[in-house]
């Protein structure tokens, strides 16, 4: 049973997936902690699924590293076997993508390495893409660019809007998550010959 340490910067819905995932008994993996970047909407949902949950906020440091110690000391505490960065809207130091690496994972909503960084639905839209996607990556030091354990794509329909395409983009993006940590689970992904830090 894989135990699994989630980071958000929202409101939670790719984590919402994952825990009602993992109800079932069959599923190999379970949320022991919720951790956040600032006072994250979907902190709540530690409350309604009963699992602990802990905030570092960004600006309660002087600087990017202080936040890494500390936001690592806290995931430490929970000896996770994997750490998933669901909709963390902040870059890791790169001390504390070493100590949790290659065991780290991040969703993305693009089909990565298409339109990368914090805006990568609206980026598709103003390139005129006919077709994004949601990626899984391996987190490393870059910015999106770790390696890829899955992906999938999604068209652009030609009256979206930012909130209609990442809405169904969240809609793959969930999917993708709970398979992908059930692959790892079991074995048919291999995080070590996936990572580049």
């Amino acid at each position: 049973m894989l135990s699994l340490v989630v980071l958000i910067s929202g409101g939670g819905s790719n984590l919402r997936s994952l825990l009602e995932a993992s109800e079932d008994a069959e599923y190999p993996a379970r949320v022991v902690a919720i951790g956040a970047d600032r006072d994250a909407d979907g902190l709540a949902l530690g409350e309604e699924f009963g699992i602990p949950t802990f905030s570092v906020p960004f600006t309660s440091f002087p600087d990017r590293a202080a936040w890494g110690d500390e936001l690592l000391a806290q995931i430490e505490q929970w000896k996770p076997d994997l750490v998933i960065l669901s909709g963390l809207m902040r870059l890791l130091p790169p001390r504390v993508v070493a100590a949790l690496s290659p065991n780290l994972i991040n969703t993305h909503p693009a089909y990565l390495p298409e339109f990368p960084g914090a805006h990568g639905v609206r980026d598709a839209l103003a390139a005129g893409a006919t077709q994004t996607g949601a990626s899984i990556i391996v987190v490393d030091n870059g910015v999106d660019d770790g390696p890829i354990i899955a992906q999938e794509r999604v068209a652009v329909n030609s009256d979206d809007t930012e909130t209609s395409l990442h809405d169904r983009i969240k809609t793959v993006e969930r999917r993708l998550l709970v398979q992908a940590i059930l692959d790892i689970a079991n074995g048919h992904v291999n995080l070590k010959e996936h990572s580049n830090v």
